[in-house]
């Protein structure tokens, strides 16, 4: 299916093994448009984080503000005639969630003080697809995929990630903001739940947050 016209640049976002890059490859695909996933494989601080988060916390979250600027800016300033919009597999908002949980109170405040600065300067989505799943779901997934860093996460952790993006999407009521509830969807494995996934993402929605609990 086409891409909607209205929809240039569309954000699917969601926690932690949540399948946001999945989906996000899926729907670029579907609609002929460029791909944008966030880099952070090489991130040095991160497999450190895991093992000291106090430590490593703040230098992680500067690190990943900046590595995400700079993508953001740099693909949505580029133009391809023949791939027009762009998916992305993340939201900007996501330095500001994290940061939220993984920092001291001192950190944060100079943290925020920070983000609210380079947040003004990058071009908002059209659309942000929220993957909402519970804690448990995610968890398993997480175990699934194997990545040795992540196996020391919590429920409580992921827990604190839900509520987080719940709190900032609550605070941008004029965005298009879509919940979409996945924890009886498996939309890797089953063409039927991908479809219905597709279809809510393509429907039409007035600025606010619109909550899909159930297809």
């Amino acid at each position: 299916m086409a891409r909607p016209n209205e929809y240039e640049y569309v954000v699917i976002e969601g926690n932690i093994g949540s399948g946001k890059t999945t989906l996000s490859k899926l729907l670029a695909e579907r609609w002929g448009s460029r791909l944008m996933l966030e880099e952070f494989r090489d991130n040095p601080f991160l497999p450190k984080f895991y093992e000291n988060p106090k430590q490593h916390g703040f230098a992680l979250e500067l690190s990943f503000l900046a590595e995400r600027y700079h993508q953001k800016r740099d693909e949505l300033n580029r133009t391809d005639l023949f791939k027009p919009g762009i998916v992305c597999d993340y939201s900007f908002a996501k330095s500001l969630v994290f940061a939220r949980i993984n920092l001291d109170e001192d950190e944060f405040e100079l943290y925020q003080n920070l983000f609210h600065i380079i947040h003004g300067r990058i071009a908002k989505p059209d659309l942000l697809v929220y993957l909402h799943c519970s804690p448990e779901k995610s968890l398993r997934q997480i175990k699934k995929r194997g990545r040795d860093y992540e196996q020391e996460i919590s429920l409580e952790y992921l827990e604190k990630i839900n509520s987080g993006y719940l709190d900032f999407f609550k605070q941008h009521v004029n965005a298009k903001i879509v919940l979409l509830n996945t924890d009886n969807l498996d939309f890797v494995s089953s063409a039927n739940d991908l479809n219905r996934v597709f279809e809510a993402i393509e429907a039409d929605y007035i600025p606010g947050i619109q909550i899909v609990e159930s297809f």
